[in-house]
């Protein structure tokens, strides 16, 4: 009753647990006669050689040995579907939520905890980033649609080099932090897929190379998290922190219309990714420190932003509680999201089959943890919009300009 409490916050109906339970009931049973059949055909089968032995008749011991083969095929076949339904329902259920966060539908039911820095008050009407971007030649949308179609574009001059200063400090940041900096594979097979859970469920929210048991990562938590699928992590070296720097590639599914112009939606992004690997008591610590770890960055670039816990309906599918942060974004007069903060509990590590022995030799699920530190795209909006000056210039965060070679303004 709990679970199916729990989940229901989640959208998952009721009827839905109960036909996962009634099938996992039938596959029980169909293993127990399956089981007592083959005893029985190990029974006949002895008794045929015993009556060869002997010279006796064995035509009807023979002809029960068919009608219990048989019998068995057919059990095993319903056995192959009723288990493949139990397994596609379960892999298709999301995480348990936990008990404290908000319960509600979708955004409107998410929690404001904290706000950071106050926005800056213009003398001017502020420009979209966008607009910046382009009027300083910094960024190319349309020659980004005509090479590749819509929601890609060209990075240009002091453009690129402020995104590669971004992530560059972003790393050098989050190294500080005791993570260790990864380079992952772009490129992902479907096992690692579904241990992150993006997989079977999310399928038309990714780019598959056709042919091939392959896909384009939208995070790089996927790689981070499947690097010690199917292994069993020594006690002593947990918690273990990884950072990386990615493209992201999405679809973008179901948002047309929704951030048609600008860096805020893209199908492909830069990103950087921090994935922690805990013993499940020091879970939620793990996740404050990841928290403060993303808002750090915002901090010192002198971005304004929040922090937000999100509500049941509105929470990833492998997270059981999720911190957004969310920073402010001028041309828009309102908070947008740059990093979410996940713990996921032991729900990825249980797809993945990845353990630790804890104190008593016991083979143990890890927790795992992923956020994003930041996503740079992002950033680069936040930056050009926040810093923008009345003449279309843009100064350059002061964290940022040794990174940028000395650069102060993007003239």
């Amino acid at each position: 009753m709990e679970v199916k409490k729990r989940l229901a916050t989640r959208g998952v109906k009721a009827e839905k647990i109960d036909e996962l339970l009634t099938l996992d009931q039938r596959r029980r049973e169909l293993v127990v006669d399956s089981e007592t059949l083959r005893q029985k055909k190990n029974e006949v089968s002895e008794a045929i050689a015993n009556a060869k032995r002997n010279k006796q008749d064995a035509s009807q011991q023979i002809a029960a040995m068919k009608e219990v083969g048989g019998k068995i095929k057919e059990l095993e076949e319903e056995l192959k579907t009723v288990g493949a339904n139990v397994s596609d329902i379960a892999a298709r259920l999301p995480n348990l939520p936990n008990p404290s966060i908000p319960v509600g539908p979708d955004e409107d039911s998410n929690v404001e905890i904290k706000v950071i820095g106050k926005p800056r008050q213009f003398g001017f009407k502020p420009k979209p980033h966008w607009e910046i971007g382009e009027k300083l030649g910094i960024l190319d949308f349309e020659r980004g649609a005509k090479v590749s179609g819509s929601r890609f574009l060209f990075y240009k001059g002091l453009g690129a080099k402020l995104e590669r200063a971004v992530y560059n400090f972003m790393l050098d940041e989050h190294e500080k932090e005791g993570y260790t900096e990864i380079l992952p594979p772009y490129l992902v097979n479907g096992a690692s897929m579904f241990g992150t859970g993006q997989f079977p469920k999310f399928k038309e929210d990714v780019f598959q190379v056709q042919g091939q048991d392959l896909t384009l990562i939208p995070t790089a938590e996927v790689p981070l998290t499947n690097y010690y699928r199917d292994e069993v992590i020594p006690e002593e070296e947990l918690p273990v922190y990884f950072t990386a720097l990615s493209p992201a590639f999405r679809s973008e599914a179901g948002s047309a219309g929704r951030d048609t112009r600008g860096l805020i939606r893209l199908h492909q992004f830069n990103k950087v990714e921090m994935v922690k690997y805990c013993k499940p008591e020091d879970s939620y610590d793990e996740l404050e420190k990841m928290t403060k770890n993303a808002g750090s960055i915002l901090e010192k670039l002198g971005l304004p932003y929040h922090i937000i816990t999100l509500s049941t309906g509105d929470m990833g599918f492998s997270a059981a509680m999720t911190h957004d942060l969310e920073v402010w974004i001028p041309a828009q007069d309102t908070y947008r999201e740059i990093s979410s903060c996940s713990n996921c509990e032991g729900f990825q590590a249980r797809r993945a089959h990845i353990q630790y022995r804890d104190d008593n030799g016991k083979l143990q699920f890890v927790h795992t943890l992923n956020g994003s530190g930041l996503a740079v795209g992002r950033t680069i909006a936040a930056i050009l919009e926040n810093y923008q000056n009345e003449d279309g210039t843009v100064t350059i965060p002061e964290a940022l300009r040794s990174y940028m070679h000395g650069v102060e303004v993007i003239k």
